[in-house]
C-alpha cells in the first residue's frame, strides 16, 4: 500500500514552518516517543497504544477558544472510533507560565496541570489528556504549530496525516480532514489529503515567559485612580445601558476579605477587558477614608474603574445599586447589558465560579 502526500502543499507547509524555526513532523516520520503524566493520575507512553490500528495524537489546551470550539467534536470522534481500533491521545504542549493574562480572555482556566484536571473532570473527558508543559520535549519533537494540531499514525506508527481536525472552527464543516485520514487508514487506503494548514492559538513555548513577565510589569505600572459617585450615578451604573457585561465589586478598607480578594479581580480584569466587559469597584468607606482606599487600590494595582460612594447612608447605596443586597461586604454583582442581574455573591468570591459566569456570558469562542 502506498502512503504519500497528495498535494504539493505538504512540502510547502513543511518548508514554510522550517523557515519560521519550527519544523513540524513530516509525513512518513516515526511517531516520537512520549511518557507524560495524565490528568487521570497515570503516566502514559507511546507503547501503551501499541495495539491500536490507528493512533491519533491531538495537541490541544484549556485556554484556546479554537481548542474549546473543537472539544465536543473531539469527544464525539473518540466515542465513534474507540471501538474500531483507533486510539486518541490529547496532549497540552503549553508552558502555563508563558501564557499572558490577556490571552485568557475566552476561558475560565489556564493551562497548568491542575487546571487541566479541572477541565477534564468538568467536561468528562473519556480519553487521555497529558501534560507536556514542564519541558515541552515531546511537543518540540512533534513540531506543534498551534492548538489544536492533529497527527494521525498508521499501525506501524508512521505519520500519515498532519494538520487540522477539520476546516471549520464554528461554521458548517465542509472537509472532515482528520476523520477522512482515519477512515482511509482503517480501510487500507492512502490518506486523501495528508497535510493541511493548522489554525488556532500559537504554541506557548517557554521562551515566551519573558513576554508574559513584561506584560505583568506593564500592567502593574498602569495608573490607579478613585472617583466619587452619588446615588444617581449608582442607579445609572446598575442599569448598565451599555453593550458590555458589568462586574461590580463592593468593598471597604476595614473589610479583610474585601482587600484580600482584590488581586483576583485585578487578574480577571486583565483577562477579560479586551472583550465586551467592564469591571468596577465601589468603596463604601466614609468619605474621609478616601486616601486610605486609594492607597490600598494602588498597592493592589487595581487599574480599573474605581468609585467611592459619596453618601454614608448604606441603605441609599443599596437601593440605588441593588435592592436585593442585604448589606454585608464584600458583595459582587454581574449585570448584563440592559440591567439584568445574572449573579450575586455576598462574601468572598469563588474566583473560578465568577470567571465561569463571565466567560459563559461573553463567549468562549471567536
Amino acid at each position: 500500500m502506498l502512503h504519500r502526500a497528495s498535494s504539493a502543499f505538504a512540502l510547502t507547509t513543511f518548508f514554510a514552518t522550517a523557515a519560521l524555526g519550527q519544523q513540524t513532523l513530516p509525513i512518513g516520520a516515526d511517531a516520537p516517543n512520549f511518557r507524560l503524566p495524565g490528568v487521570d493520575g497515570r503516566e502514559h507512553a507511546l507503547s501503551d497504544y501499541a495495539q491500536a490500528k490507528v493512533l491519533v495524537v491531538l495537541f490541544t489546551c484549556n485556554h484556546c477558544p479554537t481548542a474549546q470550539a473543537y472539544e465536543a467534536r473531539v469527544a464525539k470522534f473518540h466515542q465513534d472510533y474507540k471501538d474500531k481500533g483507533v486510539a486518541l491521545v490529547s496532549i497540552s504542549p503549553n508552558d502555563p507560565l508563558a501564557v499572558r493574562l490577556d490571552e485568557l480572555g475566552y476561558t475560565d482556566l489556564g493551562d497548568s496541570f491542575e487546571d487541566m484536571k479541572v477541565r477534564a473532570k468538568d467536561h468528562r473527558y473519556t480519553y487521555p489528556y497529558l501534560y507536556d508543559g514542564a519541558d515541552q520535549m515531546v511537543s518540540r519533537a512533534y513540531g506543534v504549530l498551534a492548538t489544536p494540531h492533529v497527527y494521525v499514525f498508521d499501525a506501524q506508527r508512521k505519520l500519515r496525516y498532519n494538520g487540522r481536525f477539520d476546516d471549520s472552527e464554528v461554521k458548517m464543516v465542509k472537509s472532515h480532514d482528520a476523520i477522512n485520514a482515519v477512515e482511509a487508514l482503517l480501510a487500507g487506503r492512502d490518506v486523501p489529503v495528508a497535510t493541511t494548514r493548522v489554525f488556532g492559538c500559537s504554541t506557548k513555548w517557554s521562551d515566551k515567559r519573558e513576554d508574559a513577565r513584561k506584560s505583568l510589569e506593564k500592567w502593574d505600572a498602569e495608573p490607579v485612580s478613585l472617583e466619587t459617585i452619588d446615588t444617581d450615578g449608582l442607579a445609572k451604573l446598575a442599569k448598565n445601558d451599555t453593550e458590555k457585561l458589568l462586574v461590580v465589586n463592593v468593598w471597604a478598607t476595614w473589610c479583610g476579605p474585601c482587600v484580600s480578594e482584590l488581586p483576583d479581580f485585578v487578574t480577571m480584569n486583565r483577562m477579560y477587558r479586551k472583550r465586551p466587559f467592564h469591571m468596577v469597584t465601589l468603596s463604601i468607606d466614609e468619605p474621609d477614608k478616601r486616601a486610605e482606599a486609594l492607597r490600598i487600590l494602588k498597592e493592589n494595582k487595581v487599574a480599573m474603574t474605581n468609585y467611592l460612594a459619596t453618601t454614608t447612608d448604606k441603605d441609599k447605596v443599596a437601593e440605588a445599586l441593588d435592592k436585593d443586597w442585604p448589606g454585608p461586604v464584600p458583595y459582587t454583582l454581574v449585570i448584563a447589558p440592559g440591567g439584568k442581574v445574572l449573579y450575586r455573591k455576598v462574601g468572598a468570591i469563588d474566583s473560578l465560579e465568577l470567571k465561569r459566569v463571565i466567560v459563559d456570558q461573553i463567549g468562549r469562542t471567536y
